[in-house]
């Protein structure tokens, strides 16, 4: 499985991006605009625009940058580096359950009311 890297995101070769098309993405999912991605892959901000166009027709027509980003994540296309590396290592470990105090806590409430002079007429 060949991968590549962007930033803090890491995406598969191997799952149906051409690899300036993963790469615009992974750089869109690292919350970069068309320009600053255009300007990071030393491109025309509409070849940009065109590539992350394409991916999005070839994830089932995602209407915006997002959903592209979020589809891509949802099918394992790209993954954040830090969950790639654990996952890809299998150095995952175990969570330590959360310790509950043994008696529950009591919470008490006192309410106070402000009482004004009442005049009675009789």
């Amino acid at each position: 499985m060949e991968t590549i890297t962007a930033g803090s995101w890491q995406g598969r070769l191997d799952a149906g991006l051409p690899r300036r098309q993963l790469e615009a993405l992974l750089l869109a999912a690292n919350d970069m605009t068309h320009k600053e991605i255009a300007r990071q892959m030393g491109i025309a901000p509409d070849s940009a625009r065109q590539r992350l166009d394409d991916a999005r027709f070839k994830l089932g027509m995602q209407k915006t940058v997002r959903g592209l980003c979020l589809e891509a994540f949802k099918r394992g296309i790209i993954a954040p580096l830090m969950v790639a590396l654990l996952v890809g290592a299998g150095n995952v470990q175990q969570m330590q359950p959360v310790r509950r105090p043994e008696a529950p806590r009591v919470q008490v409430m006192a309410r106070t009311q402000r009482v004004d002079d009442v005049y009675l007429a009789a």
